[in-house]
């Protein structure tokens, strides 16, 4: 099936690994132009990655660093049509650091980001949004606090944004994966250094195993595809049953 994203223009924070770094491989696949940034191994992963790709070095807290990416991409290709927030602290134990940190970067890049490139989205006649939440945001695990806080704060920003930017044609929704197991990745390195929990963890899962960045991407380009207009507000877990808890 084509998904209509051929000469799209897509926005990817976070995009030289993991689940950034696969939206990225996946949107392009599709022939999407894909800017994405990271803080640090972006020209390794632009020259790495096939397709119309430009990677810029950044730090998504910089407010103002954001913007003048999201004005310069939308300048390069001629607009823009899908903003993918992908990045996260990770930022699990309780202290003051880590609180204010999550909010910075999973909750205010995401809001950040939305405002930067509103003008460009407004202008499309397929804009849409996606937030990368977590499960962790929809049941209390062993994250709760920062990480899991700011996680289901995105996805009551998320549905706001749907609600708000509907009469303009703008979608908004949430991709919220369960465990995903990436080399260099959290649970890669929980693996290694707490292989009490890795093992507790995987048990949960009903699949016998975490997920891929793949899985979760594929979930991220539907939803961005054109073919996804009625599909808005809408918060979709991809975790292989994981979670237990019923969306009403």
């Amino acid at each position: 099936m084509d998904l209509q994203l051929t000469g799209r223009t897509a926005l990817v924070t976070g995009g030289t690994k993991g689940i950034g770094r696969a939206i990225v491989e996946a949107l392009a696949a599709e022939g999407a132009k894909v800017a994405f940034c990271a803080r640090a191994d972006v020209e390794k992963a632009e020259a790495e990655i096939a397709g119309t790709v430009a990677g810029t070095a950044l730090d998504v807290r910089d407010g103002d660093a954001l913007a003048a990416w999201v004005a310069a991409t939308g300048e390069r290709f001629g607009g823009i049509d899908v903003a993918v927030a992908n990045v996260s602290a990770i930022a699990v134990p309780p202290t003051p650091e880590n609180w204010l940190t999550s909010f910075e970067v999973d909750l205010m890049h995401t809001v950040r980001l939305v405002e930067a490139a509103m003008p460009h989205l407004e202008r499309s006649d397929a804009a849409n949004v996606i937030a990368v939440s977590s499960v962790s945001g929809r049941e209390s695990d062993f994250a709760a606090g920062p990480y899991a806080t700011m996680k289901g704060a995105l996805i009551h920003y998320v549905s706001g944004l749907a609600l708000q930017l509907a009469p303009k044609g703008i979608r908004a929704n949430v991709v919220s994966p369960g465990n995903v197991f990436f080399e260099g990745g959290f649970w890669h390195g929980a693996e290694r250094d707490m292989p009490e929990l890795f093992r507790e963890v995987v048990a949960l899962n009903p699949t016998g195993r975490m997920g891929t960045p793949e899985e979760i991407a594929y979930a991220v380009v539907m939803l961005a595809s054109p073919r996804a207009s009625r599909i808005s507000g809408t918060n979709l877990v991809v975790d292989g049953a994981l979670t237990r808890g019923v969306q009403v």
